[in-house]
């Protein structure tokens, strides 16, 4: 993980169980006597989330409803701190203001973002329901009120279109896009999964090192966070097809990507784009390899 990431190394129980005293029934021991816990019980998982979140950003109220996504958090901490090397390169940004494309039910980025290193967010999200839950982490959380702002994404098919305003200038756009092409794909990879882990195959269990949370893909998700047409990829080229209506209003584009063959003809879409600077980052956790693709139409925008 980044260096900088505070949850490298093995999870410190003792002081997550003091922040949410509720991680404690959680707790197991794997085979060499380590507190870990069962990363293939969603409570379990939900409940160390909820914990991390109270040591090290301050979060008192955090949840999701029930079959919406958990994130693994030491990954999108990798991202940030990523995009922090990336404007701290070339761009002289007194003020941070960052576009979260599906924030989602659990609002992750804008947490860690805004904790972190100070940055404000305006969070967009097309399911009307994780955006109310969204809406009610920030609003029972006093450290986030004045850093972030929500959006709903009226239409489905856009996804600059119809959020930023004509006013609007961001350092930089933020991104996990949908995995998968179909539903019936997210639901045969998720019970594909699901009997790993029953059998013991993945190592989940018998590990408290914080990568081991970004090498489960979660199994909970909604329609809009695991899939839509064209997976990934198709996903992806839309965006850039569309990033070039704001090239003068956002610095760098940026989204995950998970899938390394959809690298390339994703950097043949932004060649076709027009972009000044294209710029790949690869990430790490445990044995789950992804990368961020970002680009930019300009090198002078701040």
């Amino acid at each position: 993980m980044h260096p900088q990431n505070p949850h490298n190394g093995r999870y410190q129980f003792d002081a997550l169980v003091e922040a949410c005293p509720e991680l404690a029934k959680f707790q197991i021991q794997n085979p060499r006597g380590e507190t870990t816990i069962d990363f293939g019980d969603p409570s379990a998982v939900t409940t160390l989330n909820r914990a991390l979140l109270a040591h090290h950003y301050g979060i008192t109220s955090w949840g999701v409803p029930d079959g919406y996504l958990c994130p693994p958090i030491p990954g999108r901490v990798d991202y940030v701190l990523s995009l922090q090397e990336l404007i701290g390169e070339s761009d002289s940004v007194e003020k941070v203001r960052v576009l979260d494309i599906g924030t989602g039910a659990n609002c992750i980025y804008p947490i860690v973002g805004s904790q972190l290193l100070d940055w404000s967010f305006v969070a967009s999200e097309i399911d009307p329901k994780a955006l109310k839950n969204a809406r009610a982490i920030v609003a029972a959380n006093q450290n986030l009120t004045d850093k972030v702002r929500f959006v709903l994404q009226k239409n489905a098919s856009h996804i600059f279109r119809g959020v930023i305003k004509s006013s609007d200038r961001f350092t930089f756009s933020i991104c996990n896009p949908p995995f998968f092409g179909s539903a019936e794909e997210a639901d045969s990879e998720n019970r594909r999964k699901r009997v790993n882990l029953s059998r013991g195959k993945s190592g989940a269990k018998r590990s408290s090192r914080s990568g081991e949370e970004g090498r489960i893909r979660n199994f909970g998700g909604v329609s809009q966070e695991l899939w839509c047409d064209g997976g990934e990829r198709g996903f992806l080229q839309r965006m850039i097809e569309e990033s070039r209506e704001f090239a003068s209003q956002v610095g760098w584009f940026t989204s995950l990507v998970s899938r390394k063959e959809n690298i390339e003809p994703l950097e043949r879409t932004l060649e076709r784009a027009g972009v000044a600077e294209l710029r790949q980052i690869p990430m790490s956790q445990g044995q789950k390899i992804s990368r961020i693709l970002a680009w930019r139409f300009a090198k002078d925008l701040r």
